[in-house]
């Protein structure tokens, strides 16, 4: 078999059971063996064999089924969501018109004061309704009836027609009240559109995941041709040629430094949030960013084969593989729509054959009549708002929280998660080196090492110098004048401070000076064994002490895994950081399973080997190196201080910074998910009790708006009725420590539901 994959765009979604309609829908056509479709991207990847169906058939089924499809590369612009938006906005103020109109003219008809004219004029609104603005329902539930799919649109529409055979009837028959079918038939378009509008209102817009991958690696390179630099596009580059990196740019291909000195953070690839020094031999990525040392780089990998080339794939690959999820609503809409169908024939069954084996004369008018009565009271017109409305209360609860929900499914997949997967740097580590421990050697104080280091450091562009400067800050150590300041790359500092000399670096840089390191090394190699970075201050031909810097763990961090702990959940940590401070971070955070040195290709690949074990998965990370892991996993959930790319990859941002955002927005999903339950369940109800009713023949149309409305109302007031949190993470969430709601200011969160945010405009600073 010739397999190919189709990677497309698909408009028009607005909710699960668009998605299923996709699914069902290709996936039954000849030679194509797999379907997935994303809700929160607007995506499709389709796979098929190339050689029994072209690409062009699959995109006109999606048309055909009423959606609309478009290059995925191609994001969509704010304009065009605004577009749709305002669309979908339009024909929920027309259908809204006109069923205020209709609900006036009924009115007066109950009221004993009916107008001669009120039965054509509620079929002139029944008719501009449905085949009005509710025209792209009827298209959608026509190319899904066609392949067999019975889903929401399919139920609204026959309960829609039902409502205009009737009112149609009622212009020859009495037995059928008119205005009321005709009226059903307006509502029901109505109240379908309001779902759709609600459910666009709160999902997520178009993915940029890939695009925002791909434009952290430069569009040009200064390439050096024939003694010159030439700056080019990045596509014309060839392997073997000679690139030019300056400070504070991103490195634009993959290759090996062929000249110079310079510090480049490559967190992206290892997760490792301290720089590597990088000299002539030693290989840089693509999409790294260079500190202060300009890199002559020989170009090794371009194109597709190229690292963020590679990650894009991966992301696009985990999308694919990321185990789908069947709705709640879908697995009862599989159920109820077939059971509605029955009903209504089975009604007319009984009234017009039944009735005659058992009275001796059929009775086709109430056969009709039932038949009718049973499609109109078969539609859930609270079923479409039940998740959405869920949605929207959890995500408000969330929001302030700094906790942003991007989608229904995610909600129903957190509910189930049984293993949480955290990333290490910047997720539960602040993600950047800091001095962790100042070791004296020479009979000096820790803080006269720390202000003799400050100083020398003080002049120094490299990161762990900015990290032993802050430390001195914090303390409140001063920095005293240096002299003769002279740094060498990759190696470390030398100068003159309070008239001695002093250098800070590398043991074998300082040993190089002739400093006697020996007692230093043994001391060193048992804090490199924790996974410490260390470096060395000398005086004189003197070791004085020892700074060791490490990626310090967030305040919350241990907390939050032991109330996952305890609550049975299994915790584990991936990275891509060295094994030894991996196993060290595992350690202090009483986590028992730690993967080390994993690479972003190899993350995502991980998650799945965890999924196959019937495991469901949330991941949790703030990188470009867990993008692909996010994606594939059951639920993603990103760091919100972390990369672009990290967060268009999740399932849920947290805004805040800090882990306990993650336990909070697990329990607010199983809440949440509670409350979708529960709406379902009026959603249902009415219609539970209300077709079986039907079928007697007795139950007029009004009964099905007063159902529809009642229904509507109820899942209203249980959406946003209760607490999502419990009163005792309420509180411990309003006694957070001060640094974290400082922090949570700054994102401009409130604390609490009843806090206030008050601004000031400042004059007068320079």
């Amino acid at each position: 078999m010739s397999m190919e994959k189709l990677h497309v765009r698909v408009g028009g979604m607005h909710c699960s059971f668009c998605t299923e309609t996709i699914r069902k829908g290709l996936g039954r056509m000849e030679g194509v063996s797999d379907v997935n479709v994303s809700l929160a991207h607007e995506e499709a990847l389709i796979q098929f064999d190339a050689a029994k169906r072209d690409p062009a058939e699959l995109l006109k089924a999606l048309r055909d089924l009423g959606f609309t499809t478009a290059d995925p590369k191609k994001a969509r612009t704010y304009e065009e969501e605004e577009a749709e938006l305002r669309r979908e906005k339009d024909r929920l103020v027309l259908t809204g018109a006109l069923s205020w109109i209709a609900f006036l003219a009924m009115a007066l008809m109950w009221l004993g004061r009916p107008h001669p004219w009120t039965p054509w004029l509620m079929m002139g609104l029944a008719l501009v309704a449905v085949f009005g603005p509710g025209l792209y329902i009827l298209r959608m539930a026509v190319g899904s009836a066609r392949r067999g799919i019975l889903n929401q649109h399919v139920l609204m529409e026959f309960a829609a027609f039902a409502g205009l055979a009737g009112g149609f009837i009622g212009f020859f028959s009495a037995a059928f009240p008119a205005p009321d079918f005709f009226g059903v038939a307006v509502f029901v378009t109505a109240y379908h559109i309001l779902s759709g509008y609600v459910s666009l209102l709160v999902r997520t817009k178009a993915s940029q995941a890939v695009r925002k991958l791909l434009s952290l690696q430069p569009a040009t390179a200064r390439v050096v041709r024939g003694g010159r630099e030439e700056e080019v596009p990045v596509e014309d580059i060839s392997p073997g040629e000679i690139v030019r990196v300056r400070p504070g740019e991103h490195v634009p291909v993959d290759g090996a430094v062929a000249e110079g000195y310079s510090t480049v953070d490559e967190s992206l690839v290892t997760g490792e949030p301290i720089p590597k020094e990088k000299g002539p031999g030693q290989e840089v990525i693509g999409g790294s960013l260079n500190h202060h040392g300009s890199l002559l780089v020989r170009v090794s990998r371009v194109g597709e084969e190229s690292f963020l080339r590679q990650v894009a794939r991966n992301i696009e690959e985990a999308r694919a593989l990321k185990p789908g999820i069947l709705l709640l609503v879908e697995r009862i809409l599989l159920y109820f729509v077939p059971g509605v169908l029955a009903f209504a024939a089975g009604a007319f069954a009984f009234w017009a054959v039944g009735a005659w084996l058992i009275w001796g004369a059929p009775d086709p008018a109430r056969a009709g009549f039932a038949a009718l009565a049973v499609l109109v009271m078969g539609y859930p017109c609270a079923l479409g708002m039940a998740t959405p409305l869920a949605l929207i209360r959890a995500g408000g609860e969330a929001a302030l929280r700094g906790i942003l929900l991007r989608s229904g499914e995610a909600i129903q997949a957190f509910k189930d998660v049984s293993v949480f997967v955290f990333d290490k740097t910047g997720t539960l580590t602040e993600g950047k080196p800091s001095v962790t421990e100042i070791v004296p050697l020479g009979g000096r104080s820790p803080q006269e090492i720390l202000r003799a280091a400050a100083s020398l450091e003080n002049a120094s562009e490299h990161p762990l110098a900015g990290a032993i400067v802050a430390r001195a800050k914090e303390e409140g150590v001063d920095p005293l004048p240096c002299e003769d300041f002279k740094a060498l790359p990759g190696r470390g500092v030398r100068g003159t401070v309070a008239g001695r000399r002093a250098l800070v670096g590398t043991l074998r840089f300082l040993a190089e000076e002739g400093v006697e390191v020996a007692e230093a090394q043994r001391a060193a190699e048992g804090f490199e064994a924790k996974g410490l970075t260390v470096v060395a201050l000398a005086e004189g031909r003197e070791i004085a002490g020892l700074l060791c810097l490490s990626d310090r763990i967030k305040g919350d961090a241990k907390e939050t895994i032991e109330r996952f702990r305890k609550m049975g959940l299994r915790t584990l940590m991936l990275t891509g950081d060295n094994r030894r401070t991996a196993e060290r971070v595992g350690a202090e955070l009483g986590i028992e399973e730690v993967l080390s040195q994993v690479l972003p290709q190899e993350k995502s690949g991980k998650v799945r080997e965890i999924q196959s074990r019937g495991n469901r998965v949330a991941f949790v990370g703030d990188g470009i190196n867990d993008a692909p892991a996010l994606m594939q996993a059951d639920v993603g959930l990103a760091i919100g201080a972390g990369t672009d790319i990290a967060i268009e990859s999740a399932d849920i941002v947290l805004v805040r910074e800090g882990t306990r955002a993650v336990h909070e927005s697990f329990l607010i999903a199983k809440r949440s998910y509670r409350k979708t339950v529960q709406n379902l369940t009026l959603a249902f109800a009415f219609n539970g009790v209300g077709v079986p009713l039907a079928t007697t023949g007795l139950v007029e149309p009004v009964w099905a708006m007063i159902a529809m409305a009642a229904s509507v109302g109820a899942v209203l007031l249980n959406s946003f009725g209760g607490r999502l949190l419990p009163r005792a993470e309420e509180k411990a969430r309003r006694s957070e420590s001060p640094e974290e709601a400082a922090a949570q200011g700054a994102a401009g969160i409130p604390a609490s539901p009843g806090a206030r945010t008050l601004v000031f405009t400042v004059k007068g600073m320079h």
